[in-house]
């Protein structure tokens, strides 16, 4: 499976709809961190994008559902859905067991090994584990990458440090303040190492897939029972995947088709 907005900020998604026909479709509020970028994020201009956010759309219309975006922090955003803020969350966040005890989820929307970057001078020793020990490794607080770095590294490292959004972790491994940061492969390969920032770092080593920590791939998350809400977003997965629009968005941000099998 995201500097955030203290509140809530709601960004009304521009469907090109009548107002009559608006009114008669179901309105649906979906919840995104918008500072895990090229997923989802804040532009200059204070909208919000990103590939999250353009599946979301795609979806949304092609479900013919009327949709609002809410901007929520990470750490609170399944809370903001139980507390009824929001019905569904569409972040990039992993579907995990753990997860699933508390939302239900909607069919994967794409694939993500997890991955570790640092300086690109690295040296890489005979495994990630070698390589990282000693060190700082930062991560983002309550992800499947938190739990990678606590379960598997662990036991290595000098130091975990926890970050409330990757991009304040991005900005201290550029300072020299930590030593690696691991994160998904498609958003530091798409993100923060296709960009200025990123210049000089780099994957360590290869990338890695745990299914019992990453989980069966990235999904919508909808409060439990809503089966209403999770089956229109799963028959309008299939559709955007059928009629091309997913592979545009996809190829958009990352020249690859990133669903997965």
């Amino acid at each position: 499976m995201r500097t955030l907005l203290s509140a809530a900020v709601a960004v009304v998604i521009g469907l090109a709809l009548g107002p009559a026909e608006a009114q008669d479709m179901k309105k649906v509020r979906i919840g995104t961190e918008g500072a895990y970028p090229p997923f989802n994020q804040i532009d200059s201009n204070g909208e919000l994008t990103g590939f999250d956010i353009e599946i979301g759309d795609a979806l949304c219309a092609a479900a013919k559902l009327d949709c609002e975006w809410i901007v929520q922090d990470w750490d609170g955003i399944i809370p903001g859905l139980q507390a009824e803020k929001y019905d569904a969350i569409l972040a990039s966040m992993s579907i995990t067991p753990e997860r699933a005890e508390v939302v239900d989820f909607t069919d994967a929307y794409y694939q993500e090994a997890g991955a570790v970057i640092g300086p690109d001078d690295t040296e890489f020793m005979e495994n990630l584990k070698a390589t990282v020990a000693g060190k700082v490794i930062g991560v983002q607080s309550a992800t499947t990458h938190e739990n990678f770095v606590r379960d598997v590294l662990g036991d290595v490292v000098g130091e975990i440090k926890i970050y409330d959004s990757v991009e304040q972790a991005h900005l201290d491994l550029v300072a020299g303040r930590i030593d690696f940061f691991s994160d998904g492969l498609i958003a530091v390969t798409g993100g923060f190492l296709d960009t200025d920032l990123g210049d000089g770092h780099a994957v360590i080593g290869e990338p890695f897939t745990h299914p019992e920590i990453h989980g069966a791939g990235a999904g919508i998350a909808v409060r439990k029972g809503d089966e209403e809400l999770k089956e229109a977003f799963n028959v309008a997965i299939k559709a955007i995947r059928d009629d091309g629009t997913y592979q545009k968005i996809s190829d958009k941000y990352f020249g690859v088709d990133i669903f997965g099998e």
